[in-house]
């Protein structure tokens, strides 16, 4: 009786796993489809941030002639006192500034979308602090921000690439004192947790809204005016690099501290 049920079950279950097989097999083709879709798509993304990045090289390259041209001129035409040529000059100046924020745009779009080619070394974070601060003292003097610096006793090995390192920070420290128009203090801080590396560039200049900080990192956005919105993201696409992260704490009225953490490794100095 158990084996005549067995034999009516199967017979009765029969369309269900015909009906199950086709079921699988349309979701199989359809996933199969959507990832050919993908793929082209990205191939398609591809091709045009290629095609951007060759763009932006063809502009950059006459603009740079039409920029030297345009201070060339200007400068003849200073050496003539009347109100006329004055007059001439400022108008050459006007698009001279223009045209070099059009080339800080083109560089800046350049770093954001070329290809990083990391070539680590292993050194002590310190050192590099240290390098990056004295390079940067007379720009925060210049602009009354007094900048310290809190390193620990013992080293802070990592395995990073300085350069690019060295600009994902730099970019912090000039938004920092951008922020500071009149004046202020710039602190970056270097610790051990565990086993990571933790910079921390702090500030105290006028803060962000939880709005601002949403949006701190969309490619061009910048709260400051003329700003390419390009320096930012540009950090993070650096640190992320290095398999790090970074976080913004920050309140209106009360500064900003970026926070940067990145792996440790053997360094140099060790």
């Amino acid at each position: 009786m158990n084996a005549w049920w067995a034999v009516v079950g199967a017979l009765a279950s029969g369309p269900l796993w015909v009906a199950l097989t086709v079921w699988v097999s349309r979701r199989v083709w359809r996933n199969a489809r959507r990832m050919r879709a993908r793929s082209r798509g990205h191939e398609h993304l591809v091709e045009l941030g290629q095609l951007a990045g060759g763009l932006a090289h063809e502009i950059k390259n006459p603009l740079s002639t039409i920029n030297m041209n345009l201070k060339l001129l200007s400068e003849d035409l200073g050496r003539f006192p009347d109100e006329t040529h004055r007059r001439w000059t400022r108008r050459l100046d006007g698009v001279w500034q223009e045209a070099n924020r059009l080339k800080e745009i083109l560089d800046d779009f350049l770093r954001y979308a070329g290809k990083h080619e990391l070539h680590p070394e292993a050194l002590d974070l310190r050192r590099l602090v240290g390098e990056l601060t004295d390079f940067f003292a007379p720009q925060s003097e210049a602009a009354h921000v007094v900048m310290r610096t809190a390193l620990p006793e013992t080293p802070v090995g990592v395995r990073v690439d300085a350069n690019l390192l060295k600009q994902a920070l730099l970019n912090l420290m000039l938004n920092a004192t951008q922020a500071m128009t009149g004046g202020g203090e710039l602190l970056i801080r270097l610790s051990r947790q565990r086993d990571r590396a933790i910079v921390e560039v702090i500030d105290t200049g006028p803060g962000m809204t939880r709005e601002e900080q949403g949006r701190l990192f969309d490619v061009y956005y910048s709260t400051r005016k003329g700003g390419t919105g390009l320096g930012l993201p540009t950090t993070r696409r650096i640190i992320r690099e290095h398999d790090g992260t970074i976080h913004v704490q920050s309140e209106a009225g009360k500064g900003t501290r970026f926070i940067i953490s990145l792996p440790l490794g053997k360094g140099g100095d060790d």
